[in-house]
């Protein structure tokens, strides 16, 4: 699995960015080309996503497996980790597998939890209506964007998914997106990562105030399997914390990552 990237910078300690489910590495981008100022920043696009590869095996460790392949083939021993929702358990799954691997980790908007797989249907009712909507066919996005309409009301979101859409030379649209692998494995992206010990370096989760995906529960779990984590809440903020409130993610990402740095 050869994960597509768009490296940001060079110089500095090494910054990997893994977005969240139905993105690519474009929705960090933003915070990415800042981040790049300090750090050796990169953004993969993970499998099934973006311009990376297609499988029909989809979970945690094998998408954790990917980075680690991805780190390798570039020589890279250790980096800092930055995931956001589905990303963000990737990066969990990393560290628990390869802890050395891993300087700083931090997790914007997800816990270490199975949040079953009706609840995470339930969340993205938009996979079915991109599974039925006849692409190939279409004349426009703005064809698709009003069918897609009744499914996903939110502009923001609904522009977020369309994103996915690349016109095909000789008319019509394709997704991107592997969207039947991850319709077959939306179990397995609702589970937690897999943990045989905990994650003892420092950890960062951050949440947006107003986000479902964050429960008392959970932060037991996560006091549980990153017994250094600081869990922070953003206010004025919901699951897309990196739209709703880029500067003060951006702001907390640095603080974190700037703590016992002897440059800071």
């Amino acid at each position: 699995m050869r994960l597509h990237h768009r490296q940001y910078s060079a110089e500095g300690e090494p910054l990997l960015i893994l977005h969240g489910l139905f993105g690519s590495h474009a929705n960090w981008g933003w915070h990415a080309k800042r981040l790049a100022e300090r750090y050796a920043v990169y953004g993969l696009d993970l499998r099934n996503h973006g311009a990376s590869p297609h499988d029909g095996h989809m979970n945690y460790v094998v998408m954790a497996a990917d980075v680690g392949e991805w780190l390798d083939a570039r020589g890279i021993e250790n980096c800092h980790l930055l995931g956001h929702s589905m990303g963000g358990k990737v990066a969990m799954q990393l560290a628990f597998a390869e802890p050395e691997r891993v300087g700083k980790l931090v997790v914007a908007d997800i816990a270490p939890v199975d949040y079953g797989v009706s609840s995470i249907a339930a969340r993205h009712p938009a996979l079915g209506a991109m599974l039925n909507l006849p692409v190939r066919r279409m004349n426009s996005r703005a064809e698709a964007d009003e069918r897609l309409r009744a499914a996903v009301p939110e502009d923001q979101v609904r522009n977020f998914l369309l994103t996915n859409l690349e016109r095909l030379t000789h008319g019509g649209y394709r997704w991107r997106l592997n969207l039947s692998a991850i319709e077959a494995n939306l179990a397995a992206l609702a589970s937690a990562p897999e943990a045989s010990e905990s994650f003892s370096g420092p950890a960062l989760f951050l949440f947006g105030e107003r986000s479902v995906y964050l429960q008392f529960d959970h932060q037991l779990e996560i006091r549980r399997l990153f017994p250094a984590a600081e869990i922070q809440l953003l206010p004025d903020a919901g699951h897309w914390l990196n739209v709703e409130q880029p500067q003060a993610s951006l702001e907390a990402i640095e603080h974190f990552l700037a703590k016992n740095r002897h440059d800071a």
